[in-house]
């Protein structure tokens, strides 16, 4: 059993604002460590349930977050940028499963570091005409590989979004959101026991199925006029409205590879404080 570990780190244990996770900072080197401490109970738990084979793939920023000469040593990890695939890359490695750890809400919603790829400059993103976050995106490659979403992991916000894209899926509230940078915040070893429980009970619905490949729609809105017109240069990319693009992609697999351009090009579109 070989399964796929997708690691954010926004929703992680106590996570609350930039400096939680922004690499460099006295905060990021504290919370690399609770970061880290998710994941191995997460790893824990699969392979207390029959994970054979755990791959962590780094999902956040530089991608390069985790303490590797802590992890547990039944895993194995991807770090660093420029994966094809970027926070699902190892879907298509003939995976049985994937957890989505330390997750967040989607653009446009309350939640902790709420967003969608930029940190601040996408205010929505659609999918076949429904919103959709980096979670709701994400499920959607892994459906288009056969693959089941076992776990999520993360505040009240982005579980709650998580029941919608993938209702089959445990789901393990790490806390509360009182706002975008304040939480109620449960304590480590309470996080990791039930992380590594609800990462034992998910493993029951491992198995890959038959995979359903098909076209999709994908929209995305920005807070500034010029970052629209920034991605619209992109062939195959629409600009729809002032601040709004879409494209469509014969795949989920190209779709997100298409996300991945359009974010690019509208975040180096950015100009210091006036965005």
């Amino acid at each position: 059993m070989r399964i796929l570990l997708s690691a954010d780190m926004e929703g992680v244990t106590g996570v609350t604002w930039t400096d939680d996770v922004v690499p460099g900072t006295e905060q990021w080197q504290r919370f690399r460590r609770l970061f880290t401490g998710d994941v191995n109970a997460c790893v824990e738990g699969l392979c207390a349930a029959g994970a054979t084979d755990v791959l962590v793939n780094e999902a956040h920023s530089s991608q390069r977050n985790l303490l590797l000469e802590d992890l547990d040593e039944r895993a194995v990890l991807l770090t660093g940028r420029h994966k094809p695939l970027s926070m699902m890359q190892g879907i298509e490695s003939d995976v049985d499963g994937v957890v989505f750890l330390g997750y967040h809400a989607r653009a446009g919603e309350e939640g902790v570091l709420s967003h969608t790829y930029l940190e601040n400059s996408i205010t929505g993103v659609w999918l076949d005409g429904r919103p959709a976050g980096e979670g709701g995106l994400n499920a959607a490659l892994a459906a288009e590989h056969g693959v089941p979403v076992l776990l999520v992991t993360g505040d009240d916000r982005a579980c709650a979004e998580a029941a919608d894209y993938a209702p089959s899926a445990h789901r393990v509230v790490i806390k509360e959101c009182v706002s975008r940078y304040a939480a109620i915040c449960r304590p480590p070893a309470r996080t990791a026991a039930d992380i590594r429980t609800a990462a034992t009970e998910g493993m029951r619905q491992a198995g890959r199925t038959d995979g359903d490949v098909r076209p999709h729609r994908v929209e995305v809105e920005f807070d500034a006029a010029h970052l629209a017109a920034a991605a619209a240069v992109i062939p195959t990319v629409d600009q729809l409205d002032v601040r709004r693009v879409g494209f469509d992609a014969p795949s989920m697999t190209e779709a997100m590879k298409a996300f991945k351009i359009v974010t690019t090009i509208a975040g180096r579109a950015v100009q210091g404080i006036y965005g």
